[in-house]
């Protein structure tokens, strides 16, 4: 009998292992306290906010909230806070230059190999996410893919960075946005992997399909790269394709004529502004269609005064129109001068990235729709605002916190000391501290949660 007992005492004893084994750790626990608390859909802020955060997602919000035993309390109560920043049109994986490439596409894509330019976007991922941006649409000239593979590293935890929205190689009729030789096109094949072409409706529907089976989360087209394009049935058929595959889809325009083509087929974004008419701005207003300008700002080390006057006049009548404005800066580039004026110092990626503000400011557009381009916008032409963005329960835990008010000065936001994503802080005081961030494997769990 007693061998019995102890044998059972011991099948007991294994069963509640296993049963503790398969009952998950209780998630962290993060208290912030918000000295002001910035909701950018309404352009209102609410004072003293209490933000209880549970593993990766927001759990409540409210004022005078009790704070739960054991939570780790973060105090920004001389800060404010609001949803993290979103670049909607940007390219993370190329870095054209003025010398050698003289920001000739071709010789960037000859000379830059995907790996390197993996590496390139890493880097740059950090640097946005030190600027606050938790949030970037990442369409084209991206090597091999190396957009949707950031993204995936990003989501198994090998690194920090924003949540990254790839797009996979942009897709154009013959020829993309390059004039190749016969000799390049024909025998060298130039135009993969930065462009696919895709000419007939079995062409287009292959693209779209690659793209999202190698890791696309929307589908951006060169609608007008060159005389022929796309016409509008090309243009509804790659937008029927790609909602089957769960995407969006961004139209790169370059002509009034392409322009006027996307908005007919119902685009969900159009891509630079500077062929788009008054008449445009108001077919997309009433249609609901993302405008994504890209409206390059004259600094020391880029434009001209000519350009960001039409950048500036652009933006505004979209603005006055109500179109769905996005912040995007088409950023791809580098120079020699591309330093702090007063200090000497390079500019990083992030503030590069938020000195488009000056064509905000310059256009007139009142800080609290630039704030709502930047955050609320971004998410709904990011299609992640279900799941990703505002400061809602339940939603990702991503946030940042400036010392100034960026509803009354938009230029609060060029200080971001504080940036939390995923209920991960990744800066704080000013500095990055991303130790958390960094391990030696996947973390993720099919279901999201995390392992550790």
């Amino acid at each position: 009998m007693t061998r019995w007992v102890a044998l059972l005492v011991l099948l007991a004893a294994a069963l509640v292992a296993s049963v503790s084994a398969q009952t998950p750790a209780p998630l962290p626990v993060t208290v912030i306290k918000a000295g002001r608390l910035i909701d950018p859909d309404t352009g209102t802020a609410a004072l003293n906010q209490v933000i209880v955060i549970e593993g990766e997602r927001f759990k409540a919000i409210g004022p005078n909230l009790p704070i739960p035993a054991g939570a780790t309390v973060i105090d920004l109560s001389t800060l404010t806070v609001l949803p993290g920043l979103v670049d909607a049109h940007t390219h993370m994986g190329i870095t054209y230059k003025e010398q050698p490439e003289n920001n000739y596409y071709y010789l960037t894509y000859i000379t830059d190999s995907t790996p390197l330019r993996a590496i390139q976007a890493a880097s740059n991922g950090m640097q946005l996410l030190n600027s606050g941006f938790t949030v970037v649409r990442d369409v084209g000239n991206n090597a091999l893919y190396v957009d949707a593979a950031l993204r995936q590293a990003i989501e198994q935890g090998w690194l920090p960075g924003p949540t990254v929205i790839p797009s996979g190689p942009m897709i154009g009729s013959t020829g993309g946005q390059f004039w190749p030789t016969p000799e390049m096109y024909k025998q060298h094949n130039i135009m993969f992997p930065e462009y696919i072409d895709a000419n007939s409706p079995d062409e287009i529907v292959r693209a779209v399909r690659e793209n999202m089976l190698f890791g696309a989360r929307t589908i951006k087209l060169c609608i007008d790269c060159k005389p022929w394009g796309y016409s509008v049935d090309d243009i509804k058929l790659a937008i029927r394709e790609a909602a089957a595959g769960g995407c969006k889809v961004e139209g790169h325009v370059q002509t009034a004529a392409g322009a006027q083509r996307a908005i007919d087929a119902g685009i969900f974004i159009i891509a630079h502004g500077n062929a788009l008419t008054p008449d445009h701005h108001r077919q997309m207003a009433e249609k609901g269609i993302y405008l994504a300008g890209t409206d390059t700002p004259f600094t020391a080390y880029r434009g001209t005064e000519a350009a960001f006057k039409r950048a500036v006049d652009n933006l505004r009548d979209a603005w006055e129109k109500k179109v769905p404005l996005t912040y995007s800066t088409d950023f791809d580039y580098w120079n020699e001068r591309m330093k702090d004026a007063k200090t000497g110092r390079w500019l990083t990626r992030g503030e590069l990235t938020i000195e488009f503000l000056r064509t905000w400011k310059a256009a007139g557009i009142p800080p609290a729709d630039t704030l709502r381009a930047i955050t609320v916008n971004g998410y709904k032409a990011a299609d992640i605002i279900a799941d990703r963005g505002p400061i809602k329960p339940g939603l990702f835990a991503d946030l940042i916190a400036v010392p100034g008010d960026p509803l009354s000065d938009v230029d609060a936001l060029r200080n971001v000391v504080f940036v939390m994503k995923n209920g991960m802080v990744f800066k704080r005081d000013g500095v990055m501290a991303p130790a958390d961030f960094f391990h030696p494997g996947p973390v993720r769990m099919p279901n999201g949660r995390w392992t550790r």
